[in-house]
């Protein structure tokens, strides 16, 4: 384990050097990051365990602390996509306790997923904006501190005057390079309906940042084709979205395994973070189970 603790500090601080030399490309010019470390894995995203997951510790949940060795241990996954709900703090002690129990289960925290409520880095008014990137700025210092490779601001459902978001993407783009940290664009509310919103986001901010596609964010079944035939090519991560299931693991929102083959098809090859809840935390953890085994299983198929 302490080898594995060992190369995964000496790789951060690769990523950090890389993010920096990575600002003199363009997104249009720039192929995806494609991390080897991560190559097939199917890990998760904290949003998944929400009733099951405590910032401090309650009766019946576990904390962010704990969760490595459960991953580890109960579902034998290793890959942990962050939101910001899950961190009790981001006191600089607490971060490294966090990254520390990380490497000692053998794991990898990937992204930080900005999701604070009330913030606008889209408002014509300066000192709401202004809040708003204070605060995601200091959210991507504490993901720098977690040593992450990518974070996401949450997109909000009206479309933006797209001048004042590219700025502010732009700007959140400068800190985060500074820190080692990428940012990423992921489909949701105003850019469901395009299916070429992310790919265009990308392209108009230009430096230090990638695409994280949601396989559920569409407004329609066609969408959602066109959408991942036209993202994944670009994407350095993915949220693999999978709603209600069938005790036989069927589900009826829309095809997973198409999902799974458009991503391969375009050369995408994880991780895989997979994104589903249920307040059952014995039947999510079936379900999370069966999900792992089909993309395992799917990907053991092509090799």
């Amino acid at each position: 384990m302490r080898e594995f603790q060992t190369a995964r500090r000496q790789f951060l601080s690769s990523l950090a050097a890389g993010a920096l030399m990575a600002s003199a490309s363009s997104a249009e010019d720039k192929p995806a990051p494609r991390t080897a470390a991560w190559r097939d894995e199917v890990g998760i995203t904290t949003s998944s365990l929400s009733g099951h997951l405590a910032a401090r510790p309650a009766k019946g949940k576990f904390t962010l602390l704990e969760l490595p060795r459960i991953l580890r241990d109960e579902l034998d996954m290793r890959v942990i996509d962050l939101n910001t709900s899950a961190l009790a703090s981001y006191e600089p002690g607490y971060l490294e306790k966090v990254r520390r129990a990380a490497d000692d289960a053998g794991c990898w925290l990937t992204n930080l997923k900005l999701n604070q409520s009330g913030l606008d880095m889209n408002s014509p008014q300066a000192d709401v904006r202004g809040k708003a990137i204070a605060e995601y700025k200091r959210s991507i210092d504490a993901a720098g501190r977690l040593g992450l490779q990518w974070a996401r601001p949450l997109p909000l459902k009206p479309r933006p005057d797209m001048k004042i978001h590219v700025a502010s993407y732009r700007e959140l783009c400068e800190h985060a390079a500074a820190r080692g940290v990428e940012m990423l664009v992921e489909n949701y509310g105003w850019m469901q309906a395009d299916p070429q919103s992310v790919v265009k986001l990308i392209k108009a901010i230009g430096d230090n940042v990638t695409a994280c596609p949601d396989t559920g964010n569409w407004d329609s079944q066609q969408l959602r084709r066109d959408g991942l035939k036209a993202t994944f090519p670009i994407a350095a991560t993915c949220d693999y979205k999978a709603r209600a299931l069938g005790a036989d693991g069927s589900h009826a929102a829309y095809d997973l395994k198409e999902c799974f083959q458009i991503g391969w098809d375009a050369g995408f090859r994880g991780p895989w973070c997979l994104e589903h809840a249920n307040r059952d935390r014995a039947k999510l953890f079936r379900e999370l189970a069966m999900l792992r085994d089909m993309l395992r299983g799917w990907q053991a198929g092509k090799s």
